[in-house]
This record gives structure tokens, sequence and C-alpha cells, in this order.
């Protein structure tokens, strides 16, 4: 297959497990996928979720560059209305200054989080408004180019790490158009816009110096197992998760109550969230993504690997570079 892989690892906090224990799975992950051949993986900031370890992105990018060796690390995304861009410009500066062409700077304008802890960030509901002026003061302080006089990215200024549009609509892939910066497209969890946003990328991009032509890279769910019947089963877990996380209305479902939930209206809509699932022995998922690729006219696939366990997942990394001939 021609198209690379890449990794999603959102650093899940499994029942049972501590934050330490996420880390330290995340890293296990990380080497693994270095020597299997993935091209990059991203770690998406999320804050005040209890099952979620990678609020603070771009230390957990540090602590895995320095453990890995080759393959590069980014944020799927830093959520950039929660930061200044001069801040992140460092951040991310430093990072690129430690780990020269490792450093991916993926950015979204979500808040990756709930209203009360928006509050707790400092953030309004207008942060989102001045995203594209954002995006273009980060980028100036990276390539040393700063739109703001006599300010500058130290470590940042001259690193150039590419910056990437992260979106779920129609806003991001225009604006990643008219930047002529890559678009990476979160059909992993948000399916419904993923055509009409690629195709609308792909006919008003604009190239710029950062970027020549279109770059796509698009999210899909995979749960690889040596069986089908055993993918199949893990796919169902993880979908009774979700529930669990998306439906539970402040309390923890069992379950059982998860898989009823499942069957209601609201649990046919987290269902939906995960219509882009490639879930089965190695041929299965092989054949999916490379149906997928297509359908998403995609440039690279990010995959979320859903298995429960860290094992799980291993085994899935492992089968998917088997089956789609990384190394």
């Amino acid at each position: 297959m021609s198209v690379p892989l890449s990794l999603l690892d959102l650093a899940h906090i499994s029942e049972g497990m501590t934050a330490r224990d996420s880390l330290d799975a995340s890293l296990t992950l990380a080497t693994r996928a270095d020597e299997l051949g993935y091209r990059r993986i991203w770690y998406a900031e999320h804050h005040n979720m209890a099952t979620i370890a990678s609020s603070a992105t771009s230390v957990l990018i540090a602590h895995i560059a320095a453990h890995t060796e080759r393959i590069r690390l980014g944020s799927g995304g830093v959520m950039l209305p929660n930061h200044a861009p001069l801040t992140i410009a460092e951040q991310f500066g430093t990072l690129a200054t430690l780990h020269p062409d490792r450093i991916d700077l993926g950015v979204g304008r979500a808040p990756g989080t709930d209203q009360n802890t928006m509050r707790a960030l400092r953030r309004d509901g207008s942060s989102a408004d001045t995203f594209p002026q954002d995006v273009l003061e980060l980028q100036g302080y990276l390539t040393g180019e700063s739109r703001i006089s006599g300010v500058q990215a130290v470590p940042g200024k001259g690193t150039d790490v590419p910056i990437y549009i992260l979106g779920s609509s129609l806003f991001g892939a225009k604006l990643a158009a008219t930047l002529g910066m890559p678009y990476s497209f979160a059909s992993h969890f948000a399916p419904s816009a993923l055509e009409e946003a690629v195709a609308l990328y792909r006919r008003e991009f604009t190239p710029s110096q950062q970027l020549d032509a279109p770059h796509v890279i698009a999210g899909v769910n995979v749960t690889a197992a040596d069986t089908s019947q055993e993918a199949a089963e893990q796919s169902r877990r993880s979908k009774r998760r979700m529930a669990q996380q998306l439906l539970g209305r402040g309390r923890t479902l069992s379950a059982e109550e998860a898989e009823a939930a499942l069957e209601s209206p609201a649990g046919r809509q987290v269902l939906q969230m995960a219509k882009y699932s490639a879930v089965g022995d190695p041929g299965e998922v092989r054949e999916y993504l490379e149906w997928f690729a297509g359908h998403a006219d995609a440039d690279e696939l990010i995959v979320a690997p859903q298995a429960g366990t860290l094992e799980g997942r291993l085994r899935t990394l492992e089968l998917v570079a088997k089956a789609m001939d990384l190394s």
C-alpha cells in the first residue's frame, strides 16, 4: 500500500489504570510503532477527562521523543484558542531544537473540554473567533517572520515546525486550503463531512512556502486481531466504553447498561461516530484500509487503535504493519 500509516494515541486511562500507567503504555506503543515503520504519532489535547492522559501534549511529546529514534511526533492536536501562539511556538520550537525534523504541530480550534473547564483555562466563548489569525501568528514565530514587532520565539524562530490544520467540518478544510497547509480530518469520530471537506480542500488549495501540493490525513479506527471473531468482540467492547464515557450522565454505566444504551437513539449516534472502522483479521483490515484511503482521497492514514488493553493495541499495530507491508 502506497499510503503511509501513522498512529493516533489518545493515552487512554483504562479501568484499573493510573495516569502513570497510561503514559508508560504510550511510551511502549511509541517504541513499537517506531520499530514497525509507522510515519508519525500524534497526541491530542483534552482537559478534565478522567480517561485521557495527554492534556499536557508538548510535555508528553518530549518524553516520547527522548525514548524513540526516528518516528515523527506531534499534536493531533493542540487546541490553539486555549493558548497564546507565542507559548506554543516556544514549546514546539524547543521540541524541534532538541529533536530536529521529528516534530509536527497539528492545531484545532475546539476547546477539547467542557464549559466549566474552558473557564478554568481562562478561555472564553469568543476565543475561537481569532483562530485563523492565531495560526498565522504562530507560523510567523516558527519561520522567523514574526507578525508582532520586536517579538520572537526563542527557541522556535527558524525551526519551521510544520503546522497541520485539524478539523471535522468545512471551516478547517477551507482554512487549510487558503493557507496552503496540510489538512487532517477527524473521520475517526466525526465522519459526516469527510468527503465534502476533502473535496473542498483539494479544490481550493493554494500552494505556499510550507506546502506545494495538498496533503490529506484521514483518521480511521482500527481493531485488528488474529481472528475475525476476536476483533469483533474487541470492537464491541470498545463501543461499550464509548457509551460509558458519553452516555453515563455523571455516573459509570455497567457493561450491561452500556450495551442497552447502544440500542437507544443516543447510542446509535455514538455508533455513527465510529462509522469508519477497520475491524477483523489482517486480511480484512488491509482490505478496509485500502478502500478507506481511496474513499477519503487521503495521502496518509492515521489509525486509532480501539483495543481496551495495551496488549491489544500492540497486537493491532503489529498486525496492521505486517498486513500493510510497512517495514
